[in-house]
């Protein structure tokens, strides 16, 4: 059976919003078996410095990120798109053992590959120490919440 993750290329408005929300709803459960289905199997990406290609190295990739970045809660927000590819803007909140609190936020480039999956994943991201009380994102987005902006810092 081959797999496959609508909505499918080429997108318009309302698709690419929902691969949009999936992909958010997809992180913030933090099950890296989960999200690194959403990808190909040679899926190739650039998350900072890292360069990885294929779903073992983006699940061990995953499994790490969410070791290090505890209590994590992410925002995606739909930038632009044009037939198989999406761009994304973001902001996400964790903290470390240390008990430091983090916003990262920044810009990912997706393409998608004609079954839905995404094939090429591009992420350029900063982080901001933040004292507890700055946090703004508290858990998966409610319901209520979903399709709103959020603030670029």
């Amino acid at each position: 059976m081959t797999e496959s993750r609508p909505p499918f290329p080429p997108f318009d408005l309302d698709t690419a919003l929902q691969k949009v929300q999936a992909a958010e709803d997809a992180w913030n459960t933090r099950d890296p078996q989960k999200v690194a289905l959403a990808y190909t199997p040679d899926s190739v990406w650039r998350n900072r410095d890292v360069h990885l290609v294929g779903r073992p190295a983006i699940l061990e990739f995953l499994t790490g990120k969410w070791e290090r970045e505890q209590d994590y809660a992410l925002r995606k927000g739909l930038w632009g798109f044009r037939e198989n590819r999406v761009a994304v803007r973001f902001q996400y909140k964790w903290h470390d053992a240390e008990g430091q609190w983090w916003r990262s936020y920044g810009n990912e480039l997706w393409e998608f590959a004609d079954n839905g999956l995404m094939s090429r994943r591009e992420a350029s991201i900063n982080d901001r120490g933040i004292d507890a009380s700055e946090r703004r994102i508290f858990g998966p987005r409610p319901a209520d919440e979903r399709g709103r902006d959020f603030p670029v810092w």
